[in-house]
């Protein structure tokens, strides 16, 4: 993860993330130095499991390299630079506009910059909303709102424990949910996109989670005619937004 020295959403220290979290602050993730066994540290790890906050056990090294004053005193939260929204909230927003649902599910995309992209993308292309997990995802940090230039303060972002709940929801609403996937027998020019539509990213790494996979309804699959058998994730998503607008005739 790229910490950059400019960033706005570190907080480091106990009495700094105690405060944080006692003023019900967004934040994403709650680094603690692991083997340390302060009671302060202690209960700020306790108090934020019980907001619903990931707590990442983390050595000093890393705590170190992440921090910008060098006094984490073993604790460093990450806030996010907005709030987030529900699945709800999306669908909202789809039913004031008068339009067919349309939204994009980041499945684990880690990397800040590809997430900024996508979003940058999403808003320029007229997405409802984002949805993506509290846990091994990127959160709406200063990177990613900065990668996204800026697209991040229009676009809702719901940020969800549990994807595949998530994605039944949108289902029960009846949207139609597309993932990507190399060996999708559903080619993307022969896909109809059209109508209450959720487009499926997945990882840099892995592409998308078994049980996300299983959960969808079509597997979709971008041709490829190189040596390379994949795209950056941000652009997979781009292509596909992009010809869920062209379908739509926009």
């Amino acid at each position: 993860m790229d910490f950059e020295n400019d960033r706005e959403d570190i907080i480091e220290g106990r009495n700094a993330v105690i405060e944080a979290l006692r003023a019900g602050r967004t934040i994403d993730k709650i680094f603690i130095q692991k083997g340390e066994t302060d009671k302060t540290l202690g209960h700020i790890a306790s108090k934020a499991r019980d907001a619903g906050i990931v707590v990442v056990d983390a050595d000093r090294r890393k705590l170190d390299a992440m921090s910008r004053t060098h006094a984490h005193q073993g604790v460093i939260a990450l806030a996010a630079v907005r709030e987030y929204c529900t699945v709800s909230d999306i669908l909202a927003i789809a039913a004031e506009r008068n339009e067919a649902p349309f939204v994009v599910v980041c499945d684990e995309l880690s990397d800040p910059h590809n997430l900024g992209a996508v979003i940058r993308t999403a808003e320029a292309a007229g997405v409802h909303g984002i949805i993506i997990p509290k846990r091994r995802s990127a959160g709406l940090t200063s990177i990613v709102d900065k990668t996204s230039a800026g697209a991040a303060e229009h676009m809702a972002v719901a940020r969800v424990a549990n994807l595949t709940s998530a994605i039944r929801e949108l289902k029960d609403a009846g949207i139609w949910v597309y993932g990507t996937a190399a060996e999708g027998k559903s080619p993307l020019w022969q896909t109809d996109l059209k109508g209450p539509v959720c487009v499926v990213i997945g990882s840099e790494g892995d592409g998308i989670g078994r049980l996300v996979r299983e959960n969808c309804d079509f597997l979709v699959s971008i041709p490829m005619k190189g040596k390379v058998s994949s795209l950056n994730a941000s652009a997979a998503a781009a292509i596909l937004i992009y010809e869920v607008l062209r379908q739509r005739g926009i």
